[in-house]
């Protein structure tokens, strides 16, 4: 009885493995972002020629993010209920920039077919970030 009190215990500890998943995607994803953005923020004019037509304020704000990124993956990863906040604001933070891409474009400004892909796959992974680690971070304080 008292050994498998012991167990129960130590299992409640430990973080789940899909919270791992979800932090350590945040954190990957961050650093991602921050190396790329960083390369054409300071790249210099050879990078920015090779990144074709940047949005500056996509380019400016997905950079900005990605600190933002590893602070609610590394808070995710550490059970932190902020975390959830964090995802929630990123999310609703890359839809109104996904936005403001459209009206940029549909006003003939000028972009890159891979920004659209990014922003899409950016705002899903946040939306799905903002919805699934309130149940992941409750497991883990519940277990």
């Amino acid at each position: 009885m008292m050994l498998a009190r012991q167990m129960r215990s130590s299992r409640a500890r430990r973080p789940s493995a899909w919270r791992w998943v979800a932090g350590g995607l945040a954190v990957l994803f961050g650093l991602a972002t921050l190396i790329e953005g960083g390369h054409v923020l300071f790249g210099g004019p050879e990078a920015r020629a090779q990144a074709g037509n940047v949005v500056p304020f996509v380019l400016v704000f997905n950079f900005g993010a990605g600190f933002a990124y590893v602070a609610a993956g590394a808070a995710a990863l550490a059970g932190r209920s902020w975390a959830v906040w964090l995802a929630r604001a990123l999310a609703a933070s890359t839809l109104l920039v996904f936005v403001a891409l459209g009206v940029h474009v549909l006003g003939g400004g000028a972009f890159e077919t891979r920004t659209m892909v990014a922003m899409t796959l950016r705002s899903l992974f946040w939306v799905v970030q903002s919805l699934t680690l309130p149940a992941l971070l409750r497991r883990a304080s519940s277990s």
